[in-house]
């Protein structure tokens, strides 16, 4: 798959074939995967692949089946050593004419579906593979030797706080072994 230019990666839905749909192949070039671990906060972005086809539902609607290849480089969250994750799996967006958003109030309920969103004038495919990279990367990416060693902080003469301290039932289980206790 050769590089495509960032013009042909943004859809015009009005020139989409609808019989036939669209099918698209892309390699982001250097620059567009720069942008993209800018925008992620990533430390490095390599082998993105996302292929697919946009087909028309219906009169109105489109659906966007794809896969999403990538391999990204993250700092850990405890040591900051990088952590590289390969992601390989489906995207599906539903394009919808007719969408409404929730009504303000409340208590909003979450759609069970999440891949529907309203149908734009365009479809930017880069912005599409973004956010599924973005959806599919770990929240706390962890080295695999990462561990958080305990650290304990406080004033000459006072006692630091332990992990133990900060348990409900900690200060009554204290409470209670100095009433065994006998006076001396």
């Amino acid at each position: 798959m050769a590089d495509i230019p960032k013009t042909q990666t943004i859809l015009r839905v009005a020139d989409l074939p609808q019989r036939k749909g669209h099918v698209f192949a892309l390699t982001p070039d250097a620059e567009t995967c720069a942008d993209i671990v800018e925008a992620l906060d990533l430390t490095g972005l390599r082998k993105v692949s996302f292929a697919g086809r946009l087909r028309a539902i219906g009169r109105d609607d489109w659906q966007l089946e794809g896969t999403l290849g990538a391999t990204a480089v993250q700092p850990c969250v405890v040591t900051l050593a990088p952590v590289t994750t390969r992601i390989d799996g489906p995207v599906i967006r539903h394009f919808v004419r007719d969408w409404h958003e929730p009504v303000e109030s409340d208590e909003v309920e979450m759609p069970e579906d999440d891949s529907t969103e309203p149908l734009p004038a365009e479809i930017d495919l880069i912005a599409v593979l973004s956010e599924a990279l973005a959806l599919a990367l770990p929240d706390y990416p962890r080295a695999p030797d990462a561990e958080l060693d305990q650290s304990t902080f406080a004033a000459k003469g006072i006692t630091p706080m332990s992990d133990e301290d900060t348990k409900p039932f900690a200060g009554l289980a204290a409470l209670k072994g100095k009433l065994e206790k006998p006076d001396g």
